[in-house]
């Protein structure tokens, strides 16, 4: 009888904590399932020709989103391409050069503390030395400010992708002669290339729906403008103050303009695993 005891107590034991992680993983699945069914419910209602063919409108006229949907097609575009080539590089540095140096160990430490750094400081460190500076808000400080915290999450996953790849594939392709460069370009991060592109997903995932540093940087526009040195419309500020306010045309365009960047998050990432998967071998 002794004997059988503890197994049936680490029987129990694992029952018990397995209900636990079903139960845990049931209220998680009913949050995100609510969330979801609210924001495409509400979404879809003020969904219609005029989001993509107007802009912003005045309260009780009619308007859509075109300006704010192309303000920050541009801003992420231009903080994506920044982020993505000062990312990848500073994150192959740390993986095939720093080691575990001390100046390493500092730039490490460092994006770290980026990593946890909130949205609203980054804004306004772009304020001060953007904005301020220049006298004026432009959509050019707002990709900074969305460059800035994309870059901590593309280096982070960087090296810890470069780090899972085989010394055995660094080896092979400095034996044939290949320099170390070319061996990093050709080689590792072809290798890689799939967990890189999760990275830069994670970084525009983070970035899409920001608010506070736009605040401070792009600021806004009700207007159609292309040009990125003047204040410009983006998608979170706009969701931002008509979802506050009084009038209902305004807060239906904001569920609409929420459930559009929910939508672009989700069909960017079935796109890059689609692109990266590997073909089934036979």
């Amino acid at each position: 009888m002794s004997a059988r005891s503890p197994s049936l107590g680490r029987r129990a034991a694992q029952g018990a904590f397995l209900v636990f992680c079903w139960a845990a993983t049931g209220v998680a699945l009913m949050a995100l399932a609510a969330i979801l069914w609210s924001l495409f419910r509400q979404g879809i209602a003020g969904l219609n020709l005029d989001v993509f063919t107007k802009s912003t409108p005045a309260p009780g006229s009619q308007g859509g989103l075109l300006n704010a949907i192309l303000g920050s097609l541009m801003m992420c575009a231009v903080a994506m391409a920044g982020a993505t080539t000062v990312g990848v590089l500073a994150g192959t540095w740390l993986s095939e050069f720093a080691k575990q140096s001390l100046y390493g160990k500092v730039v490490r430490f460092v994006n770290d503390v980026l990593l946890s750094a909130p949205s609203i400081l980054v804004g306004l460190f772009i304020y001060e030395l953007l904005v301020r500076p220049a006298g004026g808000f432009s959509g050019f400080a707002g990709s900074a400010a969305l460059a800035l915290l994309a870059i901590p999450v593309i280096v982070r996953t960087t090296e810890d992708v470069l780090r899972l790849q085989p010394t055995a594939l660094r080896e092979a392709s400095i034996a044939l002669g290949a320099p170390v460069w070319r061996t990093i370009l050709t080689v590792i991060w072809k290798s890689a290339q799939g967990g890189m592109l999760t990275g830069a997903l994670l970084a525009f995932a983070r970035i899409s729906g920001e608010t506070a540093p736009l605040l401070f940087t792009a600021l806004n526009n009700q207007f159609l403008s292309l040009d990125l040195t003047k204040p410009t419309a983006n998608l979170p500020v706009v969701i931002f103050q008509f979802a506050l306010s009084a009038y209902d045309d305004w807060r239906r365009l904001a569920w609409a303009g929420a459930m559009l960047i929910a939508v672009a998050v989700l069909a960017v990432t079935i796109i890059a695993r689609l692109a990266t998967r590997e073909p089934k071998r036979s």
